[in-house]
This record gives structure tokens, C-alpha cells and sequence, in this order.
């Protein structure tokens, strides 16, 4: 079926491609550029598309309308003439104290949801006074380690009103807890809170390497997430499968969609297997996506994504629920794409992924400030990030309608390229047993591993630009610029702070929820009650973390050649 092929003039489709195959033979003879014309994952780019690029497509089953299966053009009907995207900024650093001020700070300036940044201690399940956590505290992102920190870091902000995204993985039970004793303290139910918890862990293996326990134990934790999830928070998303950190690693964007998604499968069939009906959990599966320097590559991933997941849900594992076959994301502009060099510059890209997510169809963004590959985003560069989206979705006209590039010879034919790369990746994953198999044999690894090299080398021999980088290079730069700087009194004020909840808590109370955490976790029993009881305890996240190695062990990688 042709329905996209249209022919306005009456030709026939075999006449538009004798058409252009003499219009090809006519400009390859004139000069081009010493360019390489693929996208920046590699992709070789055809000097022009016309209708049978996309002869193949039915308009109905492969694109749809917006907020009809297969979501090709976006989740909803209305999109952004409906409602806006979540303006997220990522934020956190220091002591809750420095952390909750910016966060009052973004919500004041128009920002209309948090994004929650932790230290490296935090994210690997540690407290400030570990031996391990030296020099680290506060540094990356905010220290929390108890419900007291938590109680400083959302003071004053209504839990009920207030959309959250936590950046968190291997703890990432042990934050929610803390998130959800909060609210209590506030008045606030669970099942009134709104946000997200990344707690993507295979990503983690694959990617990002901040991991605790074994894979098999760290899926029963996040399937605990996905029940509890389902009784009691509805509004909340348990999970963010996350591509972001794939790309960061240096994926092309066909990796980025492949792995996400299979990682998604992966949390699917896990929910499955612990007994939840697959209508009831997934709706509440979240993801999150970079979106990088190719402008057209990333707006045909976003559609793919969502095509594919439509399909698989529907047709493959059998959903019922439309709110199932939606894929919903948040994303994230690409920090590995921020320059040191003249970082004024980062603005300008930062802008262009931002309207990329936007054409793309996101839920929510973040758009990073141009100081970030320097430090912790300044007060002033953070503002400008922000008002980037501000500008984009009231000034631009681009949230006027609803996937403004439909139809588009190139972007369609782009889409279909990435589903087909995506669809051959599956296969391969399936083929060596499924992602945790694929992640224990290196599989992941040497694909990403691959990808980096293969670009880095195009950027040393200079087939690909960055301006100011390998091109456009200012001598003698000098930085004029803020820098956000951690001091070191951070990281004994958490260390005192964490000694005072020790010393204030109830031995009795913190033995009794440790006792009754370590149970819970040897017979099976969902552990989010039992990491709840010890939060209210203020049993310490490295307490907490050190108990389950005892029942769980950690995680070793295999070596990878």
C-alpha cells in the first residue's frame, strides 16, 4: 500500500524514480565537500529522498495519528497544544541544605518539576563517613544518606504538588523509602505522589558501572518496586529505563534504542515471571533518552521507540491496556557532546537537542547548562538552560502542532532505518540468551566499546567536526565563565550530621528494622515495607545496603577483552 507516495502531478512512482536516478547522475559529477555524509553514529545519509524511500509505509499501520496505536507521532492526541512538556531540570549538589535552595530557586523561575541529582557515595550505597566515600562527598550531586538529609532536602516543598525524578540505581529502594517517609511527614499519602525513580539497573551493568548486588537479586528488588508500585503509588513511575547513560558511554543512537528497549523487555518478562499482570505494572515503566548532536537521527529514534514498543507490547506479549502500548520518556540533552573549549558554544548545541527531544515528542526534559563538562552547574548557567526550554516551547511556534515532521521522505525513511537496526539487534540479544546472559558475556561492552572508537578515530582524522575542539580553535582561551566549586567543609558537615542520627535513634528500633530487613530479604517477602520500617528508624542507606550484601553478595564484573 502506497498512501504516502503521493503524486500531486499524476506521476506514476516509477517515473518520480527515473526522475531522480538522472537527477543523481547529474549532480554526483559536480564537486562535494571533503565531508563524510552519515549521521554522527555512522549512518550513511543519501544526498536526497523522495516518495519511494517510503513507498513500503502505510500511513495507518506504520504512522497513525497522534495518540493512536502504533504512537508513532506521540502518545497523546493534543501533545504540546494540550499541555507542555515537564520543564526538569537535573539539580543537586553539596548538602541538602545547598540542594533544597536550588530547587526552590528552579521551582521559582518557572521550573515545574524536580530532578534530583545524588553524590557518587549515595549512588553506590555508601555513607559519608565509609572510608570509600572520601573526597567524594557532596561532589556530583547531593549527599543523602538518612531520612534526616531527605527531610532537609525537599523542606518546604509540597510533595503533592510537586512532580520529583530521582537519578538513583542499586539503592534505589532505599531513596524511594526515604522519599515516601517524607511525605508522610508532610501529610502527604503515597498514592498522591508524582515522579520518577530511575532505578534502571541493567543499564548499569551495561553502561554506567554503578552497581551493588548480582544481577538476579538486584531484578527481584526492582520487581518488589513494581508491586508495591502498583498498590500503592499509581501515580508513580518505579522505573526509567534509561538509554541516556548508553549513549553517554558512546553508543551510536541504533544501540541507544536497542539496548533501552531490550532492558525494557527485560523488566517486562521480570514482572511477569513474580506473578503481576502485565496491564497493571508496565503503564507505571517509564523511559529516559539522550538526545544528541544529529538533529534528524534523534527526532526519528524518539519515533521509533515508541513504534516499537507498541507493537511488542500489543503483539508479542499480549497487553490489553492502550495505556500499555505507550511508550512515555523523559530526556536529556548530551552531556558527552559539551565542550570545555569555548563553552559558550554549548548553548547553542544544547539549544538544537532541546528542540530535537521537543519535535521529537518528550514528556519531560532536561537541558543541560554550558558549564557542566567544567563542574556542577552555576546559578546562571542553570537559568539560561532553563529558560532554553521556556523559549523553545512559548517563542519558537514548534508546539503549534502535533510531529511537525510526518511525512518527511527523510525522517520517515530514517525511522523505518533505525526500527530495522533495532529489530536486528533483538535478535542477537535473543540470540545469546536474553540481555543478562548478553551483559555477562561482555556483549554490550564491546558493541559500545566499538561504536566510541569507530568515532573518536573520525573525529582525530577530522571526518567529523566539533567546533573548537578539531576545528575553529581559539588559542590562548581563556575561561570567563563561573565555576560551581564543592568546598571540603561539605563533606564534614555530613559526616557530623550522619554521627547525630546515630547517636539520637533508637537501638532498639534500628536492631529490630535490620533484623527484620535481613529476614524479609532470606524468605522472599516484598522488601519495600521492611526498607520503609527502617527508614522511619533512620537506619542509614549504608546500613541498609551493608545488610542486603549479606543475603544478596556483590556483583563482580567479568572481564572483557
Amino acid at each position: 500500500m502506497k498512501e504516502l507516495s503521493v503524486k500531486s502531478s499524476g506521476e506514476s512512482l516509477e517515473s518520480l524514480k527515473r526522475q531522480k536516478a538522472d537527477w543523481l547522475k547529474r549532480t554526483e559529477a559536480q564537486e562535494a565537500r571533503s565531508t563524510k555524509f552519515t549521521t554522527v553514529s555512522g549512518e550513511p545519509i543519501e544526498m536526497l529522498y523522495t516518495p519511494d524511500d517510503i513507498e513500503a509505509l502505510n500511513y495507518k499501520e506504520d504512522i497513525g495519528n497522534p495518540g493512536e496505536f502504533p504512537y508513532t507521532r506521540g502518545i497523546h492526541e493534543s501533545m504540546y497544544r494540550g499541555k507542555l512538556w515537564t520543564m526538569r531540570q537535573f539539580a543537586g549538589f553539596g548538602t541538602p541544605e545547598d540542594s533544597n535552595k536550588r530547587f526552590h530557586y528552579l521551582l521559582d523561575n518557572g521550573q515545574t518539576g524536580l530532578s534530583v541529582a545524588f553524590d557518587l557515595p549515595t549512588l553506590m550505597g555508601r555513607d559519608p563517613d565509609d572510608p570509600l566515600s572520601e573526597g567524594e562527598v557532596g561532589v556530583c550531586g547531593v549527599s543523602v544518606s538518612s531520612l534526616a538529609d531527605m527531610e532537609i532536602l525537599f523542606d518546604k516543598i509540597p510533595l503533592d504538588k510537586v512532580s520529583t525524578s530521582m537519578t538513583i540505581n542499586a539503592p534505589a529502594a532505599m531513596l524511594l523509602a526515604f522519599y515516601i517517609v517524607v511525605a508522610e511527614k508532610q501529610g502527604v499519602k503515597a498514592d498522591q505522589l508524582r515522579g520518577t525513580i530511575q532505578n534502571d539497573i541493567l543499564k548499569e551493568y551495561i553502561a554506567q558501572k554503578e552497581w551493588i548486588y548480582p544481577p538476579k537479586p538486584s531484578m527481584r528488588i526492582i520487581t518488589d518496586m513494581f508491586g508495591y508500585a502498583v498498590k500503592e503509588m499509581p501515580k508513580w513511575n518505579p522505573i526509567s529505563v534509561s538509554g541516556y547513560h548508553i549513549r553517554e558511554a558512546g553508543s551510536t543512537a541504533a544501540q541507544e534504542l536497542a539496548f533501552t528497549l531490550a532492558d525494557g523487555f527485560a523488566y517486562v518478562e521480570a514482572g511477569i515471571a513474580a506473578g503481576l499482570d502485565i496491564d497493571d505494572f508496565v503503564p507505571q515503566i517509564s523511559f529516559f533518552f539522550n538526545s544528541h548532536v544529529d538533529f534528524f537521527e534523534e527526532i526519528a529514534k524518539y519515533r521509533a521507540a515508541r513504534r516499537i514498543w507498541a507493537r511488542r507490547m500489543r503483539d508479542k506479549y499480549g497487553a490489553r491496556n492502550p495505556r500499555t502500548w505507550k511508550l512515555r520518556y523523559h530526556t536529556q540533552t548530551a552531556g558527552c557532546s559539551l565542550t570545555a573549549q569555548q563553552p559558550e558554544n554549548n548553548i547553542i548545541r544544547t539549544t538544537l537537542q532541546a528542540l530535537a527531544a521537543v519535535l521529537g515528542g518528550t514528556q519531560s526534559l532536561h537541558t543541560n547548562s554550558m558549564d557542566e563538562t567544567l563542574a556542577l552547574p552555576s546559578e546562571k548557567a542553570v537559568t539560561i538552560a532553563l529558560r532554553t526550554q521556556q523559549i523553545l516551547a512559548h517563542e519558537t511556534g514548534v508546539t503549534n502542532t502535533v510531529d511537525p515532521l510526518a511525512g518527511s521522505y527523510f525522517v520517515e525513511s530514517l525511522t523505518n532505518k533505525l526500527e530495522e537496526e533495532a529489530e536486528q539487534y533483538f535478535d542477537r540479544i535473543d540470540s545469546l540468551g536474553g540481555v543478562i546472559p548478553a551483559i555477562e558475556i561482555g556483549f554490550f561492552q564491546r558493541e559500545i566499546a566499538d561504536a566510541a572508537y569507530r568515532y573518536q578515530r573520525e573525529l582525530d582524522q577530522r571526518e567529523k567536526i566539533i567546533v573548537g575542539v578539531n576545528a575553529y580553535v581559539q588559542e590562548n582561551e581563556k575561561l570567563e565563565i563561573p565555576i560551581l566549586e564543592i568546598p571540603k567543609e561539605v563533606e564534614l558537615k555530613q559526616r557530623k550530621r550522619i554521627a547525630e542520627v546515630k547517636a539520637n535513634r533508637s537501638t532498639e528500633a534500628t536492631d529490630s528494622a535490620l533484623s527484620e530487613l535481613h529476614e524479609t530479604a532470606m524468605n522472599g517477602g516484598n522488601l519495600m515495607p521492611s526498607l520503609l520500617k527502617a527508614t522511619r528508624a533512620y537506619v542509614t542507606l549504608g546500613e541498609m545496603c551493608d545488610t542486603l550484601k549479606e543475603v544478596f553478595g556483590v556483583y563482580d564484573e567479568p572481564l572483557v577483552f
